[in-house]
């Protein structure tokens, strides 16, 4: 009996036990979790880390072709999007060291247009392939090499006719018959012309860093070369008869001449400013200078300007040469008057309102 009851104790104080052992358990589990509450309260919302995203470059492959026979000269590996044709036209170089970047000519197919170095080949691209055509555009040359040569040429040539030259004229008739005030004055003005040509392409104008081919070169020199021997021929020549009405015909031309060729430098300074060029470029309007207001007429007073001068010197050495070259000249540039009006009529509507090509109300 006494047995029994002993152990009905010690049950119930085990019971008492482990119930205090779990109160107490249960008040530490709510100390932790009132520790963790306070401490992810005090920490803020939570913060998403966004993600890395690795940006994937795509590469094309060029495949170039000839564009006669069609066959495959190489591949181009490896080309970024915004890689130009000129980048390929490097890489194409490396390859084949005889063709340099401005002989190579490149198609998206036969027949079309050459692809401008600027062009990106993302934009040219449908695939991750593409194929270009070569051509081999010959010998190279710059721009500015070739108004270099074709400029100073007619400079030169015009001062050894100037100088009767006993191979070209007769020394006997050269040295009995004095030469006229207007000979003197023709090559005075013939001379300030081309040097304004030389100077200008140096300092003024904005010459493309493009190349032409050698053929446009020697055709630009066979036609101003072979005309300058022409007209100083005639005008230097000792049996050269002066203009009909003397000195009156003289003076009038040659202040004509002198106007037209400072409005035709002071238009070209005009068009060289930044923002008369490139993509972003504003039509030149007309400032305080007279000879800028012939914008207020046509669209390229430099041609207008340009063939004023060479009628005036036709007028004041009344030379049959002199008035063919001014009537084909005057044909050529009327062609590059017209693209360019065209050209402005797209750019600068708003300003072209009423406005001739290169003729005041008439082209």
């Amino acid at each position: 009996m006494f047995k029994r009851q002993k152990s009905l104790a010690s049950e119930r104080k085990r019971g008492l036990f482990s119930q205090g052992a779990t109160r107490s358990l249960w008040k530490n589990d709510m100390r932790n979790f009132q520790y963790l509450s306070q401490f992810v309260l005090s920490a803020g919302p939570l913060k998403l880390i966004p993600g890395v995203r690795h940006s994937k470059t795509t590469h094309f492959e060029i495949e170039i072709l000839d564009a006669q026979t069609r066959k495959q000269i190489c591949i181009v590996d490896k080309v970024t999007q915004t890689s130009t044709i000129h980048d390929v036209k490097q890489k194409f170089h490396k390859a084949y060291p005889k063709w340099y970047p401005s002989r190579v000519g490149l198609q998206l197919e036969c027949g079309g247009p050459f692809l401008k170095d600027y062009i990106t080949i993302q934009s040219v691209a449908a695939s991750s392939i593409v194929t270009l055509y070569f051509t081999d555009l010959g010998q190279q040359v710059s721009w500015i090499t070739v108004f270099l040569v074709e400029y100073a040429g007619p400079l030169l040539i015009y001062l050894l006719f100037y100088l009767r030259i006993p191979y070209v004229y007769d020394v006997k008739e050269s040295s009995r018959r004095l030469r006229h005030p207007v000979v003197h004055l023709a090559c005075f003005f013939h001379c300030m012309h081309y040097i304004r040509y030389l100077l200008e392409t140096l300092f003024v104008h904005k010459v493309s860093a493009g190349h032409t081919s050698l053929k446009n070169l020697l055709k630009g020199c066979a036609f101003y070369w072979g005309f300058t021997s022409w007209i100083a021929y005639y005008i230097n020549h000792p049996w050269y008869t002066p203009p009909a009405f003397g000195n009156r015909q003289v003076t009038v031309s040659a202040i004509s001449f002198l106007i037209c060729e400072a409005g035709n430098h002071f238009i070209n300074v005009m068009l060289s400013h930044p923002y008369h060029t490139g993509n972003n470029a504003c039509f030149p309007s007309p400032n305080y200078n007279p000879f800028s207001w012939m914008f207020f007429l046509v669209s390229c007073p430099n041609y207008t300007y340009e063939i004023g001068s060479w009628i005036s010197f036709t007028v004041m050495t009344q030379t049959l040469p002199v008035g063919i070259f001014t009537l084909l000249m005057s044909i050529q540039m009327s062609l590059w008057a017209r693209k360019k009006h065209k050209i402005y009529l797209k750019k600068f509507n708003s300003y072209m309102h009423r406005k001739s090509a290169m003729i005041p109300f008439i082209l």
